[in-house]
């Protein structure tokens, strides 16, 4: 795995986790934040490539 692949399957992770911190707490804005940037990273992944797996949040 590339460095490129990694770092953006851990971003993804990240986020993911971060999207689930955030519905936990009932922060709304921050869930829409960080749907939105899962989004664009999920974009980017398949532009890429780089498979993610099943595990959306």
């Amino acid at each position: 795995m590339d460095a490129f692949t990694a770092g953006l399957l851990q971003r993804i992770k990240a986020t993911e986790s971060d999207l689930t911190r955030a519905r936990d707490e009932g922060d709304d804005f921050l869930v829409e934040v960080e749907q939105g940037e899962l989004d664009d990273l999920h974009r980017l992944a398949a532009e890429h490539g780089v498979e993610v797996g099943a595990s959306r949040v």
